[in-house]
């Protein structure tokens, strides 16, 4: 659901501070990429921009962030310039990024626009899948981009419905093995697939993908999704991607009855009692709950937001998280992508990747709260 001025909800002070929220999303942030966010002569959003707006000097341009602002600007629907801007981003992600040999895309650009690393990246490919969907819903041309890289989606494929991290590129091994962040977001790419093409391969990927997070990942004794296999020494967990997998599972109707979206509830309480510090998420903590590192990113924030929209009796917990995210991670053109342990402002470069983790949350709360809670 595309995020909109809420009509009637039971917590009118929550349905304020959310149209505020929006609001600043829509005029000081969507902006900021617009314009100078924006290499009108390489048609790419720059990776990130600075305290004043001004990008950083180039040295690189990655798939995954065009894919994401492809995402956000498709979604934009009828903004002035969105589709001509998300028919930009498409065009110039197969321009600049897609491997004309061996097939796939290429994780990065130069400065120049030429091949940087030309590894391919299970997280790159599944967003362009992720932002191809998406963008199917409103242009056929993307079709076949789709096709393409739900076909190479399956070039990671490896044993119990897992994925490689990372490729050459040429597709050979480089023995990294499957990681949890781009697995979950596989997970959501293949949901958004589903939702424009239900095809039976792709719902049969998504349960297989599923069985193999929660037997892979999955840690039973402590009751949290790990960010690499279970045999992994030296592992943790990250509160905000609990809350994303939470998300993902239990707002679908085709895995909210799966195995791992009931640990992934209990994991989701778990987290909130871990995890929170200060009304803010932190960044990770071993998996007895010992806090790893106390940093807060604008991303967990968004997440954890977007998850308590999914759970009863929520408003007065959305209220203070959505007033929380609103007082301390935003500014009054742009945001704050990080503070420290302490809540001192750590990061102060805005990356062109955030406004996608924004947008989502913000769609999910518009959907909350025109449903009436």
């Amino acid at each position: 659901m595309k995020p909109s001025m809420p009509a009637s909800c039971v917590n009118p002070q929550l349905a304020a501070t959310y149209t505020l929220v929006w609001e600043h999303f829509l005029t000081g942030i969507v902006p900021l990429w617009e314009g100078p966010g924006w290499n009108a002569d390489l048609q790419l959003p720059y990776e990130a921009l600075d305290e004043q707006h001004q990008p950083l000097p180039a040295q690189r341009y990655r798939a995954m962030a065009c894919a994401r602002q492809l995402f956000v600007f498709t979604s934009l629907g009828k903004r002035p310039g969105a589709a001509q801007r998300a028919r930009q981003l498409f065009d110039s992600l197969n321009r600049h990024f897609a491997d004309p040999v061996q097939g796939g895309w290429f994780y990065s650009v130069d400065a120049h626009g030429q091949p940087l690393d030309t590894r391919k990246d299970l997280y790159t490919h599944a967003f362009i899948v992720f932002a191809c969907a998406h963008y199917l819903r409103s242009e056929p041309a993307a079709q076949a981009c789709l096709d393409q890289a739900l076909a190479a989606v399956q070039r990671f494929s490896i044993n119990h419905g897992l994925y490689e991290a990372c490729l050459a590129q040429d597709w050979s091994s480089l023995g990294q093995g499957p990681l949890q962040n781009p697995l979950m977001h596989l997970a959501e790419a293949f949901l958004a697939s589903l939702e424009v093409r239900p095809e039976a391969a792709t719902h049969a990927a998504l349960l297989d993908l599923c069985n193999g997070m929660h037997k892979q990942f999955f840690d039973p004794q402590h009751g949290v999704l790990l960010e690499k296999p279970l045999t992994a020494v030296d592992n943790w967990y990250e509160p905000g991607h609990q809350f994303e997998w939470f998300y993902l599972l239990a707002s679908s109707a085709r895995l909210s009855t799966h195995a791992l979206a009931a640990d992934m509830a209990e994991a989701m309480v778990r987290s909130q009692q871990q995890g929170l510090r200060d009304g803010a998420v932190c960044a990770t903590l071993k998996a007895d709950g010992t806090l790893l590192d106390g940093t807060r990113r604008i991303w967990a924030q968004a997440e954890y937001l977007r998850a308590l929209t999914l759970l009863p009796h929520s408003d007065d917990a959305l209220k203070a998280g959505l007033q929380h995210l609103q007082a301390q991670f935003l500014r009054p053109a742009g945001w704050f992508e990080c503070r420290d342990a302490a809540g001192a402002v750590s990061r102060h470069d805005m990356p062109s990747t955030t406004p996608y983790h924004l947008y989502t949350c913000l769609a999910a709360l518009a959907s909350a709260l025109n449903s009436g809670g």
